[in-house]
């Protein structure tokens, strides 16, 4: 026997040992990421099984031994089970017919090794048995990830043009698993191939880049992405050096990544540009908001660290203040304020009902904040002042 699959919490589950009595032995193994983040000491979010049984088959098993299961996938022969501590997938080996670089026509197959060969890195073929925990490994990957090797699975080429998407994905998963220098061939074949991203949907390049950004440092990655023509295409705009920054602000301060905010730092200081990035990556209203604050940095401009939360809220306070490379770990566990201050207190000092109270109540809270939000007392003062300037 070979390599065999560590001992890990997920594997010790009673649900997944249930599930694997109710597929019948030898008729699952684990795959992918569950088996490569357990051989790299990872804690595994996901669990996915392959099986040569088919997607009704999977369902008839599962729905006799009371086991639940959503057709999440089931054109591409994917069900889910919903097991008592997390769903689980469970997709039939699978061969390509056809491809066109969006999406793929497939067959079911028999073969483990068929169904291997249709993915995409050599570190995501990895199978594991749930008995044995035996490893079966059909294109190398146990060396290319004791290597920290990033590998497309025979033909780069062939695997970009059955879908475009794994560019992007060969990046992401660069910057995740990879070590440097890269694998030569992936890289020659992504920079190849970069005009190929045109003719996926700017939705799924969005989503892509910011799965990106979102890893512990993507700086490097996204300087090579440069290097190899491959960010102009899906980024145009983009600055690569000021992400180097950010993200060495982030550490410094120990403040967690965030990808709209490092999205932020590969653009110019423009909200029209910010506005045209987030239209083209369908960006969610939140999150073009979020982008739109944070390209508004000016690092000519300080601003106060408390009086930037208050009016922008402690997320895109703390994007704006990393950004221009100020102090943000000066907000943490600082709880943003509320006004002591009523329309109707100063109705109660006089002052008819109209735009006039709403004048007042803006006046004395600017001054509140740029006095660093003094106590009751002094809000009454501060009143006083703004009734006697429109006395």
């Amino acid at each position: 026997m070979g390599d065999m699959l560590p001992a890990a919490d997920w594997t010790k589950r009673e649900d997944l040992a249930g599930l694997m009595i109710a597929l019948g032995d030898g008729n699952a193994r684990y795959v992918g990421g569950a088996v490569r983040d357990t051989l790299l000491g990872i804690d595994v979010k996901d669990i996915d099984l392959a099986t040569p049984l088919v997607p009704d088959e999977v369902i008839a098993r599962l729905g006799a031994a009371g086991i639940r299961t959503v057709p999440t996938g089931i054109a591409h022969g994917t069900i889910t089970a919903l097991l008592a501590e997390g769903p689980v997938e469970i997709t039939t080996l699978r061969h390509d017919v056809s491809t066109d670089g969006r999406r793929a026509t497939i067959a079911f197959a028999e073969d483990w090794r068929d169904d291997a060969a249709r993915r995409d890195f050599t570190i995501n073929a990895l199978y594991a048995d749930p008995a044995s925990g035996e490893i079966f490994d059909y294109f190398g990957g146990l060396e290319d990830l004791d290597a920290r090797r990033v590998r497309f699975i025979g033909d780069a080429r062939e695997r970009i043009r059955e879908d475009h998407l794994r560019i992007l994905r060969y990046f992401r998963f660069q910057a995740r698993f990879g070590s440097q220098p890269a694998d030569i061939e992936s890289e020659n074949a992504c920079a190849e191939l970069a005009a190929t991203l045109k003719a996926l949907s700017r939705e799924r390049i969005g989503m892509e880049v910011l799965n990106l950004l979102g890893l512990p440092d993507p700086a490097p990655t996204i300087a090579r992405m440069a290097e190899l023509g491959v960010l102009a295409v899906v980024l145009p705009e983009a600055v690569v050096e000021p992400l180097a920054t950010l993200v060495a602000e982030e550490q410094r301060q120990s403040i967690a990544p965030n990808p709209l905010r490092r999205l932020a730092a590969l653009l110019p200081a423009d909200i029209g540009q910010a506005e045209r990035v987030s239209a083209r990556f369908r960006l969610s209203r939140a999150q073009r908001e979020r982008l739109a604050s944070a390209v508004k940095r000016d690092p000519a401009v300080p601003e106060q660290p408390h009086a930037l939360a208050y009016r922008l809220g402690m997320d895109l306070a703390i994007d704006r203040l990393l950004l221009t490379g100020a102090e943000a770990g000066i907000l943490a566990g600082w709880v943003i304020p509320v006004l002591p201050l009523r329309g109707g207190e100063i109705v109660a000092r006089g002052v008819t009902v109209g735009p006039e109270v709403a004048r007042l109540l803006r006046a004395v809270e600017d001054r509140w904040v740029e006095e660093n939000f003094p106590d009751k007392e002094r809000i009454g003062v501060l009143l006083s002042e703004e009734l006697g300037r429109s006395a």
